[in-house]
C-alpha cells in the first residue's frame, strides 16, 4: 500500500495544508484503488471520476477553507446532490436526480472535501447485511465471501479497502455500527438530531441518524464536528451547541467511569466477541478508567418499541409505491415493508409513548452510574454472505432481529454510540465494541475510544488488495 493510502483522513488534511501532495494526487490514487477493488467489493454504484478531479484540481488552485481540504470522500447513495441521480439503492429511483443538495454533504463541499462518488447500500437503507438485490451484493475487503454489514454497506467497504478517507452513512437500527464491525472501522451513531436529515433519503423520521464511517477516532470526530448542528431546512436538528470534538480526543480519561452491562448486552455472545470486550475492557482499566457494572433495564420492550416505530414509519413513506410499483422492491424489502403497513395506528402511537416515557428513566439510572457504557455492536462474528441470504422468507425476522439486537436500543432511546475496532476473529475478520452515551456526551465517547486507540494497532491495520 502506499503512503497516502495508509494515512487517515485527519493525516491526508494535514498533508494537503502543508502541500506535502496535491489534492488530484491523492484524488487520482483514489480512483486507482476504487477501479481496482471495485470488481472485488461492488463498493460503487457510482464512481464520479471526472467530477471528483476537477474539484481536486479546483482544490489545488484555491486558498484551503476548511478542514477537509483537497480530500477525497464517498457517500452512501442516499445523500441528494442537486442534478445527480441518488438511487438509494433502489430499481424505483435508479434515475431518479435530486432537486437539492443534502445539509451534511453542503457542509462537507465547504469544508473542502473531494466527492469521489455513491456508494453502494441496501436498498432504501433497509437491511443489516449489506445485501442489495438490484446493484449486486457489496462486499467485505477482508474476505469477499462475508457480508459488509449494512444498511451503509459501501460506506464500510471503500474506507476499509482505503479507497476514501471517510464516507456519510446513516443509522436507524445500527447501518453505521453494523457496517463499522464488520469492517474493522470507526463510525459514529450521533444522538439523534445532532445532525441534519435534510437532503437525505428518509426510512424512518424519528430514529434516523446521519453520521460518519472513518478509519480513526479523530477523523470521525472531525467529520461530525463539520456536519453537525442546528439547520433550519431540518427542524428536527438540534440547536444543542456543537463541542470541540477533536479536541476531546486527546483528553486524559483516567477517572472516567466505563460501564459494564449485566443482562441483555452480556447474553449469547459468541466467545470471541466476549474475549475482545474483556480484553477492551482491561485497556481501559490500565488507562485509569473505572471500571462499574451496570444492571441494564428491560431492553426487550425498547427494542420491541423501535421495531414497531421503524415498521410503520417505513411503511407510511413508501404506501404508494407498495399499491402502485410493488414489483420493484426486492422480496425481502417489500415484505418487511408490508409487514408496516399492518400496524395499527394506536399500537404505533402507543409505541411512539413508551418510548419517550423511557428515555429519561434510562438516562438516569443508567449514565447515573457510568459516563458511558461498553458494550458489543453484533453477540457474533461477521457472517457469510450466503449465510444471511435470507430474502423475505420464514429466516428473515429471526436473522435481522438477532442482527440488530445490540444496536437497536440506541436508535430507539436516541442516544449517541460509537463503534471502535477492537481485534480480529480466529478467521480474520474484524471486531468491534460500542460506546454509547447520554445525549449529546458525543466528546465522551470520543474521549474514550481515541484513548483505547493510542494504546492498540488496530485503526492502523488494512485488508490487502
Amino acid at each position: 500500500m502506499s503512503a497516502p493510502a495508509s494515512w487517515n483522513l485527519v493525516e491526508a488534511a494535514d498533508a494537503v495544508a502543508a502541500k506535502k501532495i496535491s489534492s488530484v494526487e491523492l484524488t487520482q490514487e483514489a480512483i486507482a484503488r476504487a477501479k481496482a477493488w471495485q470488481p472485488k467489493i461492488n463498493a460503487f454504484i457510482a464512481l464520479g471520476e471526472d467530477a471528483a478531479l476537477a474539484a481536486a484540481k479546483h482544490a489545488d488552485a484555491s486558498p484551503a477553507k476548511g478542514k477537509l481540504h483537497g480530500v477525497p470522500l464517498a457517500h452512501k447513495d442516499m445523500y441528494y446532490r442537486k442534478g445527480r441521480i441518488a438511487s438509494c439503492g433502489s430499481a424505483i429511483r435508479r434515475d431518479w436526480k435530486a432537486e437539492a443538495t443534502a445539509t451534511a454533504l453542503a457542509r462537507l463541499d465547504a469544508a473542502g472535501a473531494v466527492d469521489l462518488g455513491t456508494l453502494n447500500m441496501a436498498e432504501f437503507a433497509f437491511g443489516p447485511t449489506g445485501h442489495n438485490y438490484h446493484y449486486g451484493h457489496c462486499r467485505n475487503p477482508w474476505n469477499p465471501a462475508h457480508m459488509t454489514g449494512g444498511s451503509s454497506s459501501g460506506s464500510g467497504a471503500s474506507v476499509a479497502a482505503r479507497i476514501v478517507y471517510g464516507a456519510l452513512g446513516s443509522d436507524t437500527g445500527g447501518s453505521i455500527r453494523m457496517p463499522s464491525f464488520c469492517n474493522g472501522l470507526v463510525g459514529i451513531k450521533p444522538t439523534w438530531g445532532r445532525v441534519s436529515k435534510a437532503g437525505a433519503m428518509p426510512l424512518s423520521w424519528s430514529m434516523d441518524t446521519v453520521g460518519p464511517l472513518t478509519r480513526s477516532v479523530a477523523d470521525a470526530a472531525r467529520v461530525l464536528g463539520i456536519i453537525a448542528g442546528a439547520d433550519p431546512e431540518d427542524t428536527t436538528a438540534s440547536t444543542v451547541p456543537v463541542d470541540d470534538y477533536e479536541a476531546a480526543c486527546g483528553k486524559p480519561v483516567a477517572g472516567m467511569r466505563l460501564g459494564l452491562p449485566q443482562g441483555y448486552f452480556d447474553q449469547n455472545i459468541d466467545p470471541q466477541i466476549a474475549a475482545s470486550i474483556e480484553a477492551a475492557a482491561k485497556i481501559f482499566e490500565k488507562l485509569g478508567v473505572k471500571l462499574v457494572p451496570v444492571k441494564m433495564p428491560d431492553l426487550d420492550a425498547i427494542n420491541a418499541a423501535g421495531t414497531m416505530i421503524t415498521g410503520a414509519e417505513a411503511a407510511s413513506a413508501h404506501r404508494p409505491w407498495l399499491a402502485e410499483i410493488p414489483e420493484k422492491y426486492s422480496d425481502q424489502v417489500r415484505a418487511r415493508l408490508s409487514t408496516g403497513l399492518a400496524i395499527p395506528a394506536v399500537a404505533y402511537l402507543d409505541a411512539l409513548r413508551n418510548r419517550a416515557a423511557a428515555i429519561p428513566g434510562f438516562v438516569a439510572d443508567v449514565f447515573g452510574q457510568c459516563d458511558a457504557l461498553l458494550c458489543p455492536v453484533s453477540d457474533r462474528p461477521v457472517p457469510t454472505i450466503a449465510e444471511t441470504d435470507v430474502g423475505g422468507g420464514p429466516a428473515m425476522g429471526p436473522l435481522l432481529a438477532a442482527l440488530t439486537r445490540l444496536c437497536r436500543p440506541f436508535n430507539v432511546l436516541g442516544l449517541p454510540s460509537l463503534s471502535v475496532p477492537c481485534g480480529f476473529d480466529k478467521a480474520g475478520l474484524p471486531l468491534g465494541f460500542q460506546l454509547a452515551g447520554r445525549p449529546f456526551a458525543e466528546a465522551t465517547l470520543f474521549a474514550l475510544g481515541a484513548a483505547y486507540e493510542r494504546e492498540t494497532p488496530w485503526s492502523r491495520m488494512a485488508p490487502q488488495a
